[in-house]
């Protein structure tokens, strides 16, 4: 399920990009277009991490440590990249909360795929 979910994200970090590099100016302000293009690269970066996870999971390393680890990376992509996507979409000033969530996630993330790396438990 998790690779599922991650292998969707990237599906979507696609389409995503695709859309700030050819529809994003007819709804927003190309100012924004940084702020999107953050919002793409963590997206992705965090896909790959949560495909590793998965695949990690599945025996060679700590199976719990490593699928938790996955889905902190989806929730981190949800938060910190779905932020930015809709600060640039919708500005509204509370989005940006959210994004620090999304990037806590992200490091507890790194960190469970840590532990499950050097734990094999």
């Amino acid at each position: 399920m998790l690779a599922v979910s991650a292998a969707l994200c990237g599906l979507a970090a696609v389409a995503l990009g695709t859309f700030g590099a050819h529809g994003l100016q007819r709804v927003a302000s190309l100012d924004l277009l940084p702020t999107w293009q953050t919002g793409v690269r963590y997206h992705m970066f965090h896909v790959l991490a949560a495909l590793i996870a998965g695949f990690c999971g599945s025996g060679i390393v700590a199976r719990r440590w490593a699928v938790f680890a996955g889905w902190l990376f989806v929730a981190g992509i949800l938060f910190f990249s779905g932020s930015l996507y809709l600060l640039v979409l919708a500005p509204q000033g509370w989005l940006m909360m959210t994004a620090p969530v999304g990037g806590v996630l992200f490091l507890l993330g790194w960190a469970s795929l840590t532990w499950a790396l050097i734990s094999n438990k």
